[in-house]
């Protein structure tokens, strides 16, 4: 599937492999209670298990992969906690792009990082520049994002761009705009953590997306979970509304 195409409007091409993998990173700090450590450091061995992950798409041939870090809601989490994971996050900005752009690998962010101190806009800003002409892997980090709130904002775009009237559109009209415009959408979407629901991420993306959820908690989640989840995805039939004859054919 091409960037910008709707998996509702168009079949795209799937195989073995998914290009695009999207990750709900739970159970940071469960991980750190079981070992009576501060939830803290469970989200700091959470970064560690986001530079092997990183690794793995990168040698399965992984064209993109989206991280949830930080959503609308997580400004709900106790104060400190929110204010380490900010100094988490300027940390590994401040440390990884350069490593990122060694490797080839394209970084990109979406979310309203306008709510964030200056310096970590500059961090991002800087980062996605550095970046850009990248192709090995985007890797794009969802931070302050919502799943509403990317199509509330495209919706916005939309309608303020538009020069025709009465006002009618597509979806086409509206995809252009959405933060992901950039990317295919999903086909593997994992949750570590145990929890079974998708918490207002990239809701307009996963209407097709294969869906794995595992008990394993982030800081957990190596290499042999990384495969399983994959071959998870092997085991999947995509018909994307068709019949299996039709996709036997």
């Amino acid at each position: 599937m091409s960037q910008g195409t709707s998996s509702t409007r168009e079949i795209p091409e799937t195989g073995p492999v998914p290009k695009h993998i999207a990750i709900i990173m739970d159970g940071n700090g469960r991980w750190a209670r079981k070992r009576y450590m501060p939830r803290m450091a469970g989200h700091k061995q959470g970064v560690e298990t986001v530079r092997s992950v990183i690794k793995a798409c990168s040698e399965h041939g992984i064209e993109y992969l989206t991280l949830f870090a930080f959503s609308s809601e997580n400004w709900r989490r106790p104060a400190d906690e929110v204010s380490f994971l900010m100094q988490l996050f300027t940390g590994a900005l401040e440390q990884e792009i350069t490593k990122l752009h060694e490797n080839g690998i394209r970084f990109k962010v979406i979310g309203d990082i306008s709510k964030f101190e200056s310096k970590i806009v500059q961090f991002i800003q800087k980062g996605e520049q550095l970046t850009a002409h990248n192709s090995k892997l985007t890797l794009t980090i969802a931070a302050n994002y919502g799943g509403r709130w990317d199509i509330m904002q495209a919706m916005r775009q939309m309608i303020e761009k538009s020069t025709e009237l009465p006002l009618y559109f597509e979806e086409k009209n509206l995809a252009q705009y959405l933060s992901m415009n950039y990317a295919p959408e999903p086909d593997l979407f994992i949750r570590t953590g145990g929890e079974c629901r998708i918490s207002n991420f990239l809701l307009w993306q996963l209407a097709y997306t294969e869906l794995y959820f595992t008990d394993t908690l982030w800081p957990d989640f190596d290499e042999n979970e990384f495969n399983l989840a994959i071959q998870s995805y092997q085991q999947r039939e995509r018909r994307f509304g068709q019949t299996s004859e039709q996709i036997q054919q």
